[in-house]
């Protein structure tokens, strides 16, 4: 399983224009091709921030004129659109499922969004779009929407990524941590206005498809302790219990690093054979333990 960042699907300046993008998975997926070729069975997973941020900004700006569509249906737009790009670059057997993460409505998460998405605004636009329901935030370089981030429960379609991999296919699933939803108390599915960690997502995927290996593709080499001081240095192999002990000293920020700690030591933890953190250039010596932040029980 390779959970591939948001650096995979824009430029490396961060631009997504649909050139951009096109660009940047046909690069991606030339590492990728090349695990393939070499005979690895490959399943993919990919970021969705700044295509989600890019329908968000449609969205606001066209408030008046058409009601804006729910963050849900942001994300299956943006799986199924990155996903054609998946399938234009890499040709062959490739699939993409359009997958739905259950999460639970009692969430606490649902109680304090913090999770920030899309451009930052004024003040007197964010209050406008307060009207409309949604909650913002003030940050240091302006206003900015904020929504809930829950726990992922279960990945819904799992079995149908699976039928697709026993039959041979390379699989695009759970883009963007996958489509939040929640049953009702009817038992009904229903899309909720959230974002999912993506990295928290794939290691669910990847325990429930029974993946052998989880590479967490990155814009940096390895994972680091002590960024940004003197003191830093790379993490090479590394037990789960050595990086949750880091992992709980603070050595990894919430909001770049720590996400995709938490991601490769709960795939370890919960019986994967081994995770790795990498950039994405990387991937190929990854998969055969050569390359990055590789974590082992």
């Amino acid at each position: 399983m390779i959970a591939l960042g948001g650096n995979a699907m824009t430029a490396s300046d961060g631009s997504a224009s649909p050139a951009d993008q096109r660009r940047a998975v046909e690069g991606a997926m030339g590492h990728v091709a090349a695990l393939i070729a070499a005979g690895h069975q490959v399943t993919l997973t990919h970021g969705n921030g700044p295509q989600v941020g890019n329908l968000i900004l449609k969205n606001q700006l066209a408030a008046d004129v058409v009601p804006p569509v729910p963050l849900d249906w942001c994300g299956a737009q943006t799986q199924a659109t990155i996903g054609m790009l998946v399938l234009n670059a890499l040709e062959g057997r490739a699939a993409v499922v359009v997958t739905r993460t259950l999460v639970d409505p009692r969430d606490p998460a649902f109680l304090d969004p913090v999770k920030p998405i899309g451009r930052y605004f004024s003040e007197e636009e964010a209050r406008r779009f307060e009207g409309l329901g949604q909650s913002w935030r003030r940050f240091e370089r302006g206003w900015r929407r904020v929504v809930p981030s829950p726990e992922p429960l279960q990945i819904l379609d799992a079995p149908a990524v699976a039928a697709l991999m026993a039959a041979g296919f390379v699989v695009v699933a759970a883009g963007g941590g996958g489509v939040p939803v929640i049953r009702d108390e009817q038992g009904r599915l229903t899309g909720v206005e959230a974002v999912i960690d993506k990295d928290l997502a794939a290691t669910l995927l990847a325990r429930t498809v029974r993946a052998a290996k989880l590479v967490i593709a990155t814009d940096v080499p390895q994972a680091v302790v002590g960024f940004g001081t003197p003191q830093a240095r790379p993490i090479g192999s590394i037990t789960a219990p050595e990086l949750r002990e880091l992992k709980a000293a603070g050595h990894f920020a919430e909001g770049s690093m720590g996400p995709k700690v938490e991601a490769a030591l709960r795939f370890v933890e919960c019986g994967g054979d081994q995770a790795v953190i990498t950039s994405l250039e990387n991937i190929g010596a990854a998969v055969t333990g050569e390359a990055g932040t590789v974590v082992r029980n």
